[in-house]
């Protein structure tokens, strides 16, 4: 008996380790606000601060709104991480046309690498540039 015993604990131990483990790294969120710089655009170029609230409601574990602060103007979005890139979508108001900003970003563990920005226009790729992701919550 006692040795079944340490046999079931010499199994049970590592696969609990590994359990709380992986409940560490399911923990991670991307709620927060992000600091991303665009740079080599013809037109976008600046530092921006996309706020996220990762909280699964656009159908995957890592999703949820967004918002950022553009020229003044608010607009608001979503988001979702997808075999680790994660995607964010604004509408852009622009008058007669759909448009909006897409910013996609290489993303693991609660942090964001840089990526790509796209102004999308009259469904059309209107301008790009390449877009740095500073720290989370580290806008100013």
């Amino acid at each position: 008996m006692t040795r079944n015993l340490r046999k079931f604990m010499a199994m049970a131990l590592p696969t609990l380790a590994l359990a709380l483990t992986s409940s560490t790294a399911m923990a991670q969120s991307y709620s927060g606000n992000w600091p991303m710089k665009v740079t080599h655009s013809q037109f976008f170029n600046g530092q921006y601060c996309v706020t996220l609230t990762d909280d699964g409601s656009q159908g995957w574990r890592h999703s949820g709104e967004a918002s950022v602060v553009v020229d003044g103007n608010q607009l608001f979005g979503t988001f979702q991480l997808i075999n680790h890139l994660l995607t964010v979508t604004f509408q852009e108001p622009e008058g007669e046309q759909n448009a909006g900003l897409v910013f996609v970003a290489p993303a693991a563990k609660g942090n964001m690498g840089s990526g790509v920005y796209d102004n999308v226009n009259g469904g059309e790729e209107f301008d790009s540039g390449v877009v740095v992701v500073g720290k989370k919550n580290g806008c100013q």
